[in-house]
Parts: structure tokens; C-alpha cells; sequence
């Protein structure tokens, strides 16, 4: 019969060794995923991609207006969705503790943050795109700064909550009001957590299809108009993949490619501002 700790270590090894393969199981099917991508996208990467429009089938062309309508709409739904999800990451650490104001926004924010895509794309093609009775890139943006609100509110809040309160408390001993003390001193050693948190939603809404499908839409020409129809890449991507022309899907696995790798850029630079995401003390 097995002693204690011999079961203990066999239950163990066994558990290691299922985790393990289960590690490797999962790298399996990402490695073999990326690797598909960049070797069919890699073939699309050209200087065409970056300096002609989307062709019709048949023709050469790039992907220089949905390059250009995706970083509008990124950008504007980042600068919508930024202010608001800190200024109420910043209500929820700072003044939370009292009132039902502050569990029913947590509340709210945990449900978009788990909601599915779709479902804010439709949200607001029927608040926005119906009333105004066209697709648009303000609506794109809009749909997109709804992704971008849960992530900076969730991140905000938790990098102000790892500030101590001695710092606070220093604050105030010394006569600064509380919005001295919240702009001088917790957003501030709270900076570069913020900062992560932005770049992680930029990265979520740079490569999602869904809400835009409902409203932004595509557009196989230049337009600078927000208040037009905007061809956007992710659009393009679904809609040249479904499509049966080839050239056509060579363009579609040359754009998956260019979004993975701004995702990965994003998501590298994430990783090097929270490596200091501990406020200075």
C-alpha cells in the first residue's frame, strides 16, 4: 500500500503532466493557426497594400482606404471612450464606498465588458443607424468607444486602488483639497497602469468585425466623410475571404496579417508599461 506522500506525489505528477499536455495542446493549434496566417499573408504584404484602394474582383488594388478608415474610427473611439472610463474608473476608486450609485455601475460595467460584440453593434444601429437612416463612421466609433469604456473603467480603477492611502493621507495633511489629491497625486502614480489599460482596448477594438458590420459598414472608395459609409479593415477581411475571388482572399489574409501584428505591437507595448504598473511610492 502507498505511503501518504507517495499518493500525494503520484496525484501530483499526474496533474503536471495533464496540465502539461493540455499547455501543449492548446500551443498546438495557436502555433499552427499563426503560422497559417503568416504564410498566407506574407505572399499579400506588398507597397500596393498600402497605396491603392480595394479593386474590384479581377484587378490589383490594396487596402489603403480600409488601413485609413480603421485607424479614424480606432483613434475617435479612443479619444470618446478614454475620458469617460477614467473619469468614472476614478469616481468608482475614489468615492465607491457610499451610496448605490457605484455597485450599479460596477454592475453595468461588468456587463458590457462580458457582453458579445454583436450585441453593442446592434445596440447601436438601432439607437444610431436607424434614426439617422444610414450606416457611418461615427456610428463605427461609437459602437467601438462602447468596447473601449468597460476595459479603461475595470483598469483604472484597480490601478487606483493600488495606491496607498498614506499617499492620500500625506495629501490632504498638507491642506490640498480632493481633487488636488486625485489629480496630483493617485492618477498621477497611477499613470502607467491607465496607460496599459488604453492600449489593451485600442488592441480588443482594432481587429472586431461585428460592430461594424451593423454600422460603419465598408466602403470600396476613399471618403474622409464620418458620416458616410467607411471602409474599415476587419469589413474588408470578412467580405474578401467570403468572397470566391482569389485575389480577393489574398488581399483578406493579407490584412488578417496586418492586424495581427498591430495587435501584437500594441499588446508588446501593454506588457512593457506593466511591468511598472505598481504606482511609485
Amino acid at each position: 500500500m502507498l505511503s501518504l506522500y507517495a499518493r500525494r506525489r503520484l496525484i501530483n505528477n499526474f496533474n503536471l503532466t495533464i496540465s502539461l499536455l493540455a499547455m501543449v495542446f492548446g500551443l498546438f493549434w495557436l502555433v499552427w493557426i499563426l503560422w497559417t496566417l503568416v504564410a498566407q499573408g506574407f505572399h499579400g504584404l506588398s507597397l500596393t497594400l498600402f497605396t491603392q484602394m480595394t479593386p474590384p474582383p479581377g484587378s490589383n488594388g490594396g487596402l489603403l482606404n480600409a488601413i485609413a478608415g480603421s485607424f479614424v474610427m480606432t483613434m475617435i473611439a479612443a479619444l470618446i471612450g478614454t475620458p469617460i472610463g477614467i473619469l468614472a474608473g476614478t469616481y468608482l476608486a475614489e468615492f465607491g464606498q457610499r451610496g448605490w450609485l457605484a455597485p450599479t455601475t460596477r454592475f453595468v460595467n461588468d456587463i458590457l465588458l462580458s457582453a458579445p460584440s454583436i450585441v453593442i453593434g446592434l445596440f447601436v444601429y438601432e439607437v444610431y443607424v436607424v434614426n439617422v437612416g444610414h450606416f457611418s463612421g461615427w456610428a463605427g466609433s461609437l459602437a467601438l468607444a462602447l468596447i473601449v469604456i468597460p476595459v479603461v473603467v475595470r483598469t483604472t480603477e484597480n490601478m487606483l486602488r493600488l495606491v496607498p492611502n498614506s499617499l492620500r493621507e500625506a495629501a490632504a495633511a498638507l491642506g490640498a483639497p480632493q481633487w488636488k489629491v486625485i489629480m496630483l497625486v493617485t492618477l498621477r502614480a497611477s499613470t502607467t497602469g491607465i496607460l496599459t489599460g488604453i492600449l489593451l482596448a485600442v488592441a480588443r477594438i482594432s481587429g472586431e468585425t461585428a460592430p461594424l458590420l451593423f454600422t460603419a459598414l465598408n466602403n470600396q472608395f476613399w471618403s474622409s466623410n464620418m458620416n458616410q459609409p467607411m471602409a474599415n479593415l476587419p469589413v474588408v477581411i470578412f467580405q474578401f475571404a467570403m468572397s470566391p475571388y482569389e485575389d480577393w482572399q489574398h488581399l483578406a489574409w493579407a490584412g488578417a496579417l496586418l492586424i495581427t501584428f498591430m495587435v501584437l505591437a500594441l499588446n508588446i507595448l501593454a506588457r512593457i508599461f506593466f511591468r511598472q504598473k505598481t504606482p511609485s511610492h
